[in-house]
Parts: structure tokens; C-alpha cells; sequence
């Protein structure tokens, strides 16, 4: 399978909402494509993250990787954390994940950046090994802890 990867804008919206509400689903969350499309026309309108969208050969959307800007304190620099990667049922194991992932990290260091996170689930066995195959690491030094509000 051919496909390309480039950044997605606000035109891209229709192509995205789909893919993101199947993203949701993926993770156990009822469909919602008028929620979908809203969110991440709210994330464009604020320019609040930056999301790299794969086309196949007939510009139809078959994954996509959502980035949200941070920054480190401690060591004074924009870092990004990597919240969304999906890639449609019919485009997986074609080596779509591995390209988004490569192209996050090439677009997130030409924006200055000094690293990019991620968090999977523990049994998540598949997606963990794809990540340590392209160099990311897991954290063993770090807990991480949430709150919810």
C-alpha cells in the first residue's frame, strides 16, 4: 500500500472526524461524529494541537497522529506529547503507524522540540514493541499519576 503523510489543517476536518470517532470507538467510546468533528475543529480554531493525517493513493484517510505542545521546566524546552495514533482497520500492518510515529518525531524536532511522550495501555503488547522497534523508550524512572476532575 502506497500512502502519504502530510499535516493536516482545518480543511482536513471532514477526513478526520471519521478517523478520530474510530479512534474513540477503538478505546470503548460510543460514536459521536458531530462530537468528533467539533472537538477537533476546537483544537484547529485554537491551534491547540497538531495532527499529521495518511492518505492512500485515493486520498482517502487511513490514520493519523494527534501532537499536543508542552513544555519542560526543569529543562527549559518544548517537548510534545503524542496522544492520538490510529490507523483504520483496513490500513493496518501495512506500516502506516511506523510512518506517522517517524513523521511526528521528524515534524516535532523541525519545530525546535526536545522529545516526544506517549502512554499505552500495560497489555498493550503490540503497539509497545512497534515503539521500542523505532527507538522510543520506556520511562523507568518516572511514575506516572492522574487526577480526575
Amino acid at each position: 500500500m502506497s500512502f502519504q503523510i502530510q499535516q493536516a489543517t482545518l480543511q482536513d476536518l471532514d477526513t478526520l472526524a471519521p478517523l478520530f470517532d474510530g479512534y474513540r470507538q477503538f478505546y470503548g467510546q460510543p460514536s459521536n461524529l458531530a462530537r468528533a468533528h467539533e472537538f477537533l475543529a476546537e483544537r484547529f480554531q485554537h491551534r491547540e494541537s497538531l495532527i499529521l493525517l495518511a492518505r492512500n493513493e485515493q486520498g482517502e484517510g487511513i490514520g493519523f497522529t494527534q501532537l499536543y505542545p508542552l513544555f519542560s521546566s526543569v529543562r527549559m524546552v518544548r517537548t510534545y506529547l503524542l496522544n492520538d495514533l490510529f490507523v483504520a482497520s483496513k490500513a493496518r500492518r501495512q506500516g502506516v503507524a511506523a510512518a506517522l510515529l517517524n513523521a511526528a518525531a521528524d515534524h516535532a524536532r523541525s519545530l525546535g522540540a526536545a522529545s516526544l511522550s506517549l502512554s499505552t495501555a500495560l497489555d498493550n503488547a503490540p503497539a509497545q514493541a512497534l515503539y521500542e522497534s523505532l527507538g522510543w523508550q520506556r520511562d523507568r524512572q518516572f511514575c506516572e499519576y492522574g487526577l480526575s476532575l
